[in-house]
């Protein structure tokens, strides 16, 4: 049954960190899967998991790297995946299968932000391929130890910044027809998490498997700024005239703990048992926005992006452009 987009009483908050999720938590004989589990907010997100007890597993693109940040957490298993390589998607599944037979959370974080133009091999415009292709055919590759979990949930990264002509975005999603630009081909995507959120949460119900799509706030000091001048951070608020982060979580600007915070809660928190397929933001389930047009909202999200035609065109294109199937 699809849940409705309104808040269910959650205790935490803007300020709430991970930590605070699962203070006394005790998780131990789960599994999880966290992309980008090696920097920013993923890497909050794969500690705290694996704090509680979690088997927590991390595909990084960056192997060193992922050692380098990783290194006081021997507990926390590094395997080679990049989002961008269908190949390599499909080799890190069929190691995860072989080796697990279930997967109780598959939290798809790995991102790429406003990045100039750049396709994968296929042509797919880097942004979307890594944001939603990479993520969509990992999530079907992974589809059997989902259902095996009888209970698992999937949580998909978006953003405020999702308001868009979901109409124009599946029209032309690789920007073969219109100019590139990209912060908007970034909005995109964030759109299209949620609506993989929606349609695979009413695919998934019937199998024990939720899906949940996050907003997880505006965190400045994190890897997806690196295509960003900081000048549109300090004009957005979310830095001082200096360049130095600027924390009000009310107002959306998070640190990591913070940003964290949402998308432990959507895949560990009691109160979301038999719910799915909505837009969390602030440790809660959001609004519902009137209206796809508008600014920005911390909590809310528009209709266009939790209609159930506009996610199964959405789903038809991810299969379509991965050869990608739930089995």
């Amino acid at each position: 049954m699809t849940t409705a987009q309104f808040p269910i009483g959650s205790p935490f908050g803007a300020a709430s960190t991970a930590q605070d999720i699962l203070k006394g938590v005790n998780l131990s004989g789960k599994t999880a899967i966290v992309t980008g589990g090696y920097s920013g907010i993923g890497l909050e997100a794969a500690r705290v998991l694996a704090s509680a007890g979690v088997k927590v597993v991390v595909p990084a693109r960056n192997i060193e790297k992922a050692k380098q940040t990783l290194a006081d957490h021997p507990e926390i298993l590094i395997e080679p995946m990049d989002l961008m390589d269908p190949t390599s998607v499909d080799a890190f599944a069929e190691r995860f299968l072989a080796a697990n037979k279930k997967l109780d959370i598959l939290i798809n974080n790995a991102g790429s932000m406003a990045s100039p133009l750049a396709r994968d091999a296929r042509g797919n415009e880097s942004q979307f391929s890594t944001n939603v292709l990479g993520h969509f055919q990992l999530t079907c590759r992974l589809w059997s130890a989902l259902v095996a979990a009888r209970g698992a949930r999937v949580i998909a990264l978006s953003s405020a910044n999702h308001r868009i002509k979901v109409a124009d975005f599946l029209h032309d999603p690789n920007f073969e027809h219109g100019e590139y630009d990209s912060w908007k081909a970034y909005a995109n995507t964030k759109a299209a998490n949620v609506l993989f959120a929606v349609a695979l949460d009413s695919i998934g119900q019937r199998h024990g498997v939720r899906a949940f799509s996050v907003h997880p706030g505006g965190i400045f000091d994190t890897g997806l700024l690196r295509h960003t001048d900081v000048s549109l951070a300090i004009a957005a608020g979310m830095a001082d005239k200096d360049g130095n982060a600027i924390i009000d979580p009310e107002k959306g600007w998070k640190t990591r703990e913070q940003g964290a915070a949402t998308m432990v809660w959507a895949a560990t928190s009691t109160l979301l048992e038999g719910k799915g397929g909505v837009y969390c933001s602030d440790c809660e389930v959001g609004t519902q926005l009137a209206e796809d047009e508008g600014p920005l909202s911390t909590t809310g999200v528009t209709p266009g992006v939790k209609d159930s035609v506009n996610s199964g065109r959405l789903w038809q294109l991810c299969e379509q452009l991965t050869g990608a199937r739930l089995d």
